[in-house]
């Protein structure tokens, strides 16, 4: 199975990450100063690794886990920017990990990624309150639209 299509699509054309928004110097460009914390969730880790990449040659900093409990044992459920989660994982699925965070008082953003993206899954997930709901395979540049808004939105829904 190739997850080339994870990978493939244009450069990165928006300030990735989170911060003062002020131009860097140094860089020449516009970057924000502080990078954004993502947190992928995924029990394939073909897809984690793919996702990991990408993000990471975008200038994220990302962390991965392989389920929803993993990630919930770690600090960095309480520190990370948007979580980036598949659909449908053992024990505890992703909409679940999603309602139980809001639940604690979490509005971090969410973006699902799923194999089966039916419509009624689709409709449940934006009404629990992700803010990006992506059918695989999906394009790079349509995850880093998601991301981008969701980053910048706050949690707000996109599609």
């Amino acid at each position: 199975m190739s997850f080339q299509w994870w990978l493939a699509g244009p450069p990165c054309t928006f300030r990735c990450g989170r911060g003062d928004g002020k131009r860097n110097p140094e860089r020449g460009a516009d970057v924000l100063s502080v990078a954004s914390v993502i947190s992928v969730l995924d029990d394939d880790p073909y897809v984690r690794a793919a996702i990991n990449n990408l993000l990471q040659s975008r200038g994220y900093i990302v962390h991965t886990f392989a389920s929803a409990e993993e990630f919930l044992r770690s600090a960095d459920s309480t520190d990370t920017s948007c979580v980036i989660a598949d659909v449908q994982m053992p024990s505890v699925t992703g909409i679940d990990l999603l309602t139980q965070m809001r639940a604690q008082g979490s509005a971090t953003p969410f973006i699902f990624i799923t194999a089966f993206p039916d419509e009624s899954v689709r409709v449940r997930a934006l009404k629990a309150g992700a803010s990006c709901f992506l059918g695989k395979p999906f394009a790079a540049s349509d995850l880093m639209q998601c991301l981008e808004v969701a980053l910048a939105a706050g949690g707000e829904t996109m599609k």
